[in-house]
């Protein structure tokens, strides 16, 4: 199989993950970049950001189309973390891309863990969500985008158990709405990742031919499914990749 096709094949699967779950799709491009198709740390890091924007648009497009995305939280917590997720990027080349990829699967799995243990009553589920304050926005804003510019997952992956543990949103609304912070998160990120060289242009456009047809049948295939086991699939996968990711940066993979 050529390098190409894997890479677009690797991109349909982050591609239906984001749409799903709202995170954005680097939880599977990242482990992918550096594990199956062989990529230096940094480029692992910086290469799914620039995948991450069109995913994370078509993915938003439909959960908006399905009333299942708040665009104005979405809108507000990317924007507030615009400037953290440029600072995010240039902490990256300081710490060294081992190091981010370790943290990065350390983090994955502790949200996994979290998400798994997370539980409310169907009535807590469906009830109606409240406007949010805006010192919890921009705090959640600022977090999300400098993980987001330092690991080059998205943010997604931290944003969508704050959304649902924090601000109450079902698991539906969290996904969509992530995906709108996400595509906000990606611009400033991939254009700092870029000017660093963390960029490798060729594979990111062989990515994106998968992703897009991935994020629009994610996204269908998350407004079918019950909260309670999109939840639990969320944190299922994510443990896995976290696991994977930090076993095969300490050499045990």
């Amino acid at each position: 199989m050529s390098g190409s096709l894997l890479a677009a094949l690797v991109g349909l699967g982050a591609g239906i993950l984001s749409g799903a779950f709202g995170v954005g799709g680097g939880v599977v491009t990242m482990p992918a970049i550096r594990m199956l198709l062989g990529y230096p740390e940094l480029i692992a890091i910086g290469t799914p950001l620039p995948v991450i924007l069109p995913t994370a648009v078509a993915g938003a497009l439909m959960h908006l189309r399905q009333g299942t995305a708040e665009l104005k939280t979405g809108l507000a917590v990317g924007l507030w973390g615009v400037p953290f997720a440029v600072a995010g990027a240039f902490l990256t080349r300081a710490v060294g891309g081992t190091v981010v990829l370790i943290i990065a699967s350390a983090v994955i799995v502790v949200v996994a863990v979290d998400m798994m243990r997370a539980h409310r009553s169907k009535a807590e589920v469906e009830k109606p969500v409240p406007a949010r304050g805006p010192v919890r926005t921009a705090l959640v804003g600022m977090t999300t985008g400098l993980y987001s510019g330092f690991l080059g997952l998205g943010g997604g992956f931290i944003l969508v158990p704050m959304l649902y543990r924090f601000f109450g949103f079902p698991m539906k609304r969290a996904a969509g709405t992530s995906l709108i912070a996400v595509a906000v998160f990606a611009i400033p990120g991939s254009v700092t990742h870029w000017t660093l060289g963390h960029v490798d242009i060729p594979l990111a456009l062989a990515l994106i031919v998968g992703v897009l047809p991935g994020a629009v049948l994610g996204a269908r295939i998350a407004y079918v499914s019950g909260d309670r086991a999109l939840r639990l699939a969320f944190a299922t996968f994510l443990a896995l990749a976290g696991v994977m990711m930090g076993l095969s940066e300490a050499g045990v993979l």
